[in-house]
């Protein structure tokens, strides 16, 4: 059996540390992950996800991510059955987070909350801007065999 799930999306609020009865850490919070499939005249959808995290994991993503934080979490996925306040079952899915990552941009200038256009046209004009044409370019058809050297193989190895 397989029980595998890779997601990339931005955090909906800054997580918060919690501690079990028992002293473990675990902090439970949700993502926006854009889906793939944009229809035709209509806004790109996003799906919130709740994700929870438990020891190391949990005290990690408390201490460096915050809300809008772009992050890379694999896991599995989990379910949960609980009564909520009026007597009902109640079936919960989850993401069980076991390895998470940093996505977006480290510095406190780059602002973490930036959409996919806001994106490219800053690398695009960085770019453009960092860019220069060649002075001369070089036309290599019309090289001689004297631009050339013979190397002779001895049989040694270069290494």
């Amino acid at each position: 059996m397989l029980n595998i799930v890779a997601l990339m999306g931005r955090l909906t609020h800054t997580p918060e540390l919690k501690t079990t009865q028992n002293g473990t850490s675990v902090c439970s919070f949700s993502i926006a992950v854009d889906r793939t499939y944009t229809p035709k005249g209509e806004e790109r959808k996003a799906d919130f996800i709740d994700i929870v995290a438990w020891r190391q994991t949990a005290e990690f993503i408390c201490k460096y991510f915050q809300k809008g934080s772009m992050i890379a979490i694999d896991g599995s996925i989990q379910t949960r059955s609980y009564q909520d306040k009026q007597g009902s079952n109640r079936t919960k899915v989850e993401i069980l987070a076991n390895n998470v990552s940093f996505c977006g941009p480290k510095a406190a200038d780059k602002p973490a909350v930036r959409d996919f256009d806001q994106q490219t046209e800053s690398y695009t004009s960085e770019a453009k801007s960092s860019y220069s044409a060649p002075q001369a370019a070089q036309n290599f058809s019309q090289g001689s065999t004297d631009d050339f050297a013979e190397i002779t193989d001895d049989g040694d190895l270069p290494f």
